[in-house]
C-alpha cells in the first residue's frame, strides 16, 4: 500500500511538557542562527491536553530558562503558599514536619493540560506544525536501521481489521531526527528499547498509579495555595502510597492519590482506596456539600535515576516520561521533562546545523543531561523511592537519612524491581473488602469514567490486545484472582461467564489510556496499542 508522506526536519511524537519544550527551543535556536527548522508535533488526543494529566505543582525554573520574557504569561493558577504533611491513621491524623523534597514556596499550582495549551500557542508561532487526533503508531526504518520518521494509524478500519468506506492510510511522517515525548509508558518508546537495547545494563522502570478528581467545594472550606500531602491511611504499611490536596483558584480543589504499582495484595484495588480515603475525618468535611466535577487516571514513572534508559538511539531520542524523568520524593516531573526537551533540542539543532553530521546520533544530549542539574536532582533521590519496598517505616527512616544525614550522597544505589512480578497468590491474600459508594462523597467507576470524556469509535480495531487467550483465566484468574478488574481504574476489565466459564470481557471503549494493564499484568500478557487518532479521554483544565 502507498502511503503519503511528509518531511520535515525534526518530528516530535507527543504534546506534553517536553516535547513542546523542545520544538519551543529548536525553533528558539532556529531564529537566533538565521537557520530554518521545520518542526512537526503529532499527539494522540483530541486536542492538546486532552490526554495530560499530573497533579500538579510546578518548579517554574525550566519554564523560565525556556521562555524567560514571557512564562508568567503562562496559566500558573495558584502560587503555592503553604505546605502540610499529615499521618493518617483510621480515625485520625498526625501533623509531621515537611520534607525538604515538598517543600513548595516559590512553585504554582497548575492545570498541566492548561500548560501545554499555552505552550502550544507559543510553538504554533514560532512555526511549528501541530497535529491533534493523529497517533503516531509504528517506527519507520531507514537503510541502516535507524529511525527515520513515524507513520500514524490508518483511519476507518472496522473491528475485523477491514476498510470501511472511510478508510484513509496513516501518513508516513520522515524526519532527520525524531523525539520521542509520548509520556509515561509510550507504546513506541518502548519498542525503540527493546530494538535498540536501551533498558541494558539499568535496572527496571518501576511506576505508579495516579488517581485525581477536581472538586468545587464550600468557600469556608477552600484555601487558595493550600498543598496537602498525606501518607498512611487508608494503605497498609507494606502498600507505598499517598495522597495530594492542591487549593486552586476558583473553590476548586485536586484531590489525588498515589500508588506504587509493587504492591503485593492481588485483592488491592486503587480506585477503591482513593474513594475510601476521601472519608477520612480529616478529608471528608473538605468535601462536604462540594461537587466532583471532574475525574482521571496516569501511570507515573518511579524508577528515577537508576531506571533511566540510554536515551539516544540513531536517528531520535527519548524525553521527558517517556525516558522516565521524575522526582519521586519531590511529587514532580513537568521541570524536569521541561529540561529534558531543552536539552534534548539543543542536541539536536547541533547535529542538523553541521555542515557535514559524522553521525545521526545526539551523542551531546545524554552529556547535557549529566551535566545539568536534571540528573544532579535525580542521583541525590535515588535511594528514596525504592527504600519503601521494605515498608513504611523503614521508608521514612530511610528517606530522613537521604535528606538529612547522606543528603543523597550514600555509597550505594538501591535496586528497582519490575512491578509485575511483585503480586502474591490470592489464596495467601488477605481479601479487601470495600463499601458501596455512597455517590456523595465515594463514587463508582462508571460514573467516573463519565466524566473523562472518554470517547472511542467502537467499530475499529480493539486497541488493548492478549498475546495469549488463555492467560487471563489459567494464571490470572485461577491464581491471582484477575487483579486487571481490580487495578483498571476505569472498569476496562471484566470475568464474565460464558457457557459456564468464565471469560475475560475487554471494554476497550471505557479505556482512559492510563497504561496501568500494560504494566501490572503479572505474564506482561496485556498489550497496549494507539487506537484510532483522537480516541480516549478529553481531560478538561485536569
Amino acid at each position: 500500500m502507498t502511503h503519503e508522506s511528509m518531511n520535515y526536519d525534526v518530528v516530535i511524537v507527543g504534546a506534553g511538557p517536553s516535547g513542546l519544550s523542545a520544538a519551543i527551543k529548536l525553533k528558539q535556536l532556529a531564529m537566533l542562527n538565521d537557520h530554518h527548522i521545520s518542526v512537526c508535533i503529532l499527539e494522540k488526543g483530541a486536542k492538546v491536553g486532552s490526554h495530560i494529566l499530573s497533579g500538579a505543582v510546578l518548579d517554574p525554573k525550566s519554564l523560565k530558562e525556556l521562555l524567560p520574557e514571557s512564562w508568567r504569561n503562562a496559566p500558573l493558577d495558584s502560587a503555592v503558599m503553604k505546605d502540610k504533611f499529615y499521618f493518617l491513621t483510621q480515625a485520625h491524623h498526625i501533623t509531621l514536619p515537611t520534607p525538604t523534597p515538598m517543600k513548595n514556596f516559590g512553585n504554582y499550582i497548575i492545570s498541566l493540560g492548561e500548560l501545554c495549551q499555552f505552550l502550544a500557542r507559543e510553538a504554533e508561532a514560532l512555526g511549528c506544525e501541530i497535529y491533534p487526533g493523529f497517533a503516531a503508531t509504528e517506527l519507520l526504518y531507514g537503510e541502516t536501521g535507524e529511525v527515520i520518521g513515524v507513520s500514524t494509524g490508518d483511519q476507518g478500519v472496522d473491528k475485523n481489521n477491514q476498510p470501511t468506506a472511510n478508510y484513509q492510510p496513516g501518513m508516513h511522517i520522515l524526519a532527520k531526527q525524531t523525539l520521542f515525548a509520548e509520556g509515561c509508558r509510550g507504546q513506541l518508546s518502548q519498542k525503540l528499547m527493546s530494538q535498540f537495547k536501551l533498558r541494558d545494563g539499568v535496572q527496571p522502570q518501576t511506576y505508579g498509579i495516579g488517581i485525581k478528581e477536581i472538586w468545587r467545594i464550600q468557600a469556608n472550606q477552600h484555601h487558595q495555595g493550600l498543598a496537602v500531602h498525606t501518607i498512611g491511611w487508608p494503605l497498609d504499611n507494606q502498600t507505598y502510597g499517598g495522597s495530594f490536596l492542591y487549593h486552586l483558584s476558583d473553590n476548586r480543589l485536586a484531590i489525588g492519590f498515589v500508588i506504587g504499582l509493587d504492591y503485593t495484595n492481588p485483592w488491592l484495588n486503587p480506585f477503591e482506596e482513593f474513594q475510601r480515603f476521601k472519608t477520612h475525618p480529616l478529608i471528608k468535611p473538605l468535601l462536604i456539600g462540594g461537587e466532583r466535577i471532574a475525574y482521571g487516571a496516569r501511570a507515573i514513572n518511579e524508577g528515577g535515576y537508576q531506571s533511566l534508559p540510554k536515551l539516544i538511539f540513531p536517528g531520535g531520542a527519548l524525553i521527558g516520561d517517556a525516558a522516565g524523568f521524575l522526582n519521586v520524593p519531590k511529587i514532580k516531573g513537568i521541570h524536569l521533562a521541561i529540561q529534558s526537551g531543552i536539552l534534548a533540542a539543543e542536541a539536536t539543532f547541533e547535529g542538523l546545523s553541521t555542515p557535514t553530521p559524522q553521525s545521526n546520533l545526539l551523542t551531546s544530549y545524554p552529556k547535557k543531561i549529566n551535566q545539568s542539574w536534571v540528573m544532579k536532582e535525580l542521583y541525590k533521590a535515588r535511594n528514596i523511592r525504592p527504600g519503601f519496598r521494605y515498608g513504611l517505616y523503614v521508608g521514612l527512616a530511610n528517606a530522613a537519612f537521604e535528606n538529612y544525614i547522606s543528603r543523597g550522597k550514600s555509597p550505594w544505589t538501591l535496586k528497582n524491581h519490575a512491578d509485575n512480578t511483585s503480586l502474591k497468590l490470592a489464596s495467601q491474600s488477605e481479601k479487601i473488602l470495600y463499601p458501596k459508594p455512597d455517590n456523595i462523597i465515594t463514587f463508582d467507576k462508571l460514573s467516573s469514567v463519565y466524566l473523562t470524556n472518554t470517547f472511542h469509535e467502537e467499530n475499529q480495531p480493539c486497541h488493548l490486545t492478549l498475546k495469549n487467550k488463555n492467560i487471563p483465566i489459567e494464571i490470572n484468574y485461577k491464581q491471582y484472582a484477575s487483579p486487571e478488574t481490580r487495578y483498571c481504574p476505569a472498569a476496562v476489565y471484566e470475568i464474565i461467564e460464558e457457557n459456564g466459564q468464565p471469560t475475560l470481557h475487554i471494554n476497550a471503549q471505557n479505556c482512559i489510556h492510563c497504561k496501568t494493564c500494560d504494566i501490572k499484568d503479572p505474564e506482561q500478557n496485556i498489550v497496549w496499542t494507539a487506537p484510532e487518532g483522537g480516541g480516549g479521554p478529553n481531560y478538561i483544565d485536569m
